[in-house]
């Protein structure tokens, strides 16, 4: 059976909230001794998310 995934949209501000969130939750948990895998995995998830290219209107549909 296939995982279900979701697929976020996110501007440049956004995407640095939710980077630096995650980063914040990371050390809060390192802080206290406890595990960071999963955090450590959605982070770079994240981090290397790539971006999506805006399309370029051909020269006939600019008319």
């Amino acid at each position: 059976m296939k995982e279900e995934e979701r697929v976020l949209t996110l501007d440049d501000y956004e995407y640095g909230v939710m980077v630096n969130a995650l980063n914040e939750l990371r050390n809060g948990l390192i802080e206290e001794q406890r595990p960071t895998d999963a955090v450590d995995e959605l982070l770079l998830k994240t981090i290397d998310a790539p971006t999506k290219k805006q399309k370029r209107r051909s020269h006939d549909e600019a008319r």
